[in-house]
């Protein structure tokens, strides 16, 4: 449970009524993320309020004519989804790092320089986005946001996001080292085994894993892997 000192207010104002809860401000930032979240242990007090600051409080009945169940966690989450979330100063100053760094992590795990095909490195998408004095709204989802950064950053630093398809060959013994690695980096396809014992598969990734991808293979198979680009 997280403190009423650290909650926020969530509020929604519907047909004349306002109804509020005191949420967790981490969670709230989930549910206006899209991401599927459980409020049971994330509200500070379990009740909807007229007005929080008062502790005035709605009847069960009234909530269930509105909401159409008693349940605190539901009717929370469908306030967080529909309402505004209010932060401090400090508390939207924490989340808002928290979602530039996801951004951050995004376009370097999903873009590359178009002018050598290589990703670029966290810190400089990083100091590009703060030379463009760009804004992270720490209340809409990630994804919203990363084509109006992209279009910031282009002027500064020369970005695409883009998927590469990589061929990769690693010997009979090396296969199952390898397999979990690339199936957690991206989608695999055109699988085979070759003539002298070795598999041989295609790999489609975004193209910022690329270096994460070579580092695996090389550790796993002690250099023996052998990669190449597919158009």
């Amino acid at each position: 449970m997280v403190t009423v000192e650290e909650a926020v207010v969530a509020r929604w104002d519907h047909n004349g009524s306002r109804f509020e809860v005191l949420v967790d401000p981490k969670a709230a930032q989930e549910v206006k993320d899209g991401k599927a979240v459980d409020l049971s242990d994330k509200l500070a007090l379990d009740h909807v309020f007229k007005d929080a600051r008062k502790g005035d409080k709605f009847s069960e009945e009234h909530l269930e004519k509105v909401f159409h169940t008693r349940s605190v966690p539901v009717i929370a989450l469908e306030i967080v989804r529909k309402g505004e979330v209010q932060v401090t100063t400090e508390q939207r100053h924490r989340l808002a790092e928290a979602k530039w760094r996801h951004i951050v992590s995004e376009i370097a795990r999903n873009a590359l320089n178009p002018q050598t095909g290589a990703p670029h490195p966290a810190a400089r998408i990083e100091a590009a986005m703060r030379e463009a004095k760009i804004h992270i709204d720490p209340f809409r989802p990630a994804d919203a946001q990363m084509e109006e950064v992209l279009g910031k950053l282009r002027p500064i630093l020369p970005i695409r996001l883009e998927t590469v398809r990589i061929r990769i060959t690693v010997r009979g013994q090396d296969y199952p080292k390898v397999i979990g690695d690339l199936k957690g980096l991206g989608k695999l396809g055109e699988e085979s085994w070759l003539g002298d014992g070795s598999w041989s598969g295609v790999l489609e990734i975004p193209a910022g894993v690329q270096t994460e991808l070579f580092e695996k293979l090389n550790a796993r198979t002690k250099g023996t892997a052998e990669t190449a680009r597919v158009t």
